[in-house]
């Protein structure tokens, strides 16, 4: 009977750093790596967190923070693009040591090319998010020019509430107030 091995952060402590393209991160125990993201990859991320960080600033309803370590468990920590805090939740989700320890209020993931960081982002990072109480995730696709929105159902789980496109306006009910369109997000690729 064969059996996989479940690492922990403390596994990833005895490895040598990460070269500067690289990105680590486990879910489930199962360690992931990417290279780093794309300049167009990153414009956006920019975008979501200066847009969600003036619209935090204005309400002073949260923060907005651009790819923090999220650490869920050992066996589960990741590093998500863009995250948002409510004011509320902030001192439950920050732990002492300054990282972040449970779940953001809202993720946001902006896709990178290929197969298998597209699978991470949709499929394993959504089940993961989910499960540990995200309340609503946001999937950029910059290729695609569109977002799919994903807010959490009666029964807990996260589930798809829509599918934007440039023209389209987001719109959020953990935001009250904030709009943007999704060109917004999207400004300045070609």
């Amino acid at each position: 009977m064969a059996t996989s091995v479940r690492l922990t952060i403390h596994d990833l402590e005895g490895l040598p750093q990460p070269l500067e393209d690289k990105r680590y991160e486990l879910i489930d125990g199962e360690l992931y790596v990417s290279t780093q993201p794309s300049w167009q990859h990153q414009s956006v991320c920019s975008e979501v967190t200066v847009l969600h960080g003036t619209w935090s600033k204005l309400t002073g309803a949260g923060m907005a923070l651009f790819a923090p370590g999220l650490v869920f468990a050992v066996d589960e920590a990741v590093a998500p693009d863009v995250v948002w805090v409510s004011k509320e939740r902030m001192p439950h989700v920050l732990a002492p040591d300054g990282r972040l320890r449970a779940a953001p209020d809202l993720v946001v993931e902006v896709l990178s090319p290929g197969s298998a960081d597209e699978q991470r982002d949709r499929d394993i990072k959504l089940a993961l998010y989910s499960r540990r109480g995200v309340r609503e995730y946001w999937i950029v696709g910059w290729q695609q020019r569109a977002l799919d929105a994903y807010r959490r159902g009666e029964d807990a789980a996260l589930h798809h509430a829509a599918t934007l496109y440039e023209e389209d306006t987001v719109h959020s009910p953990l935001l009250p107030g904030f709009t943007c369109r999704v060109a917004d997000l999207l400004a300045g690729l070609p």
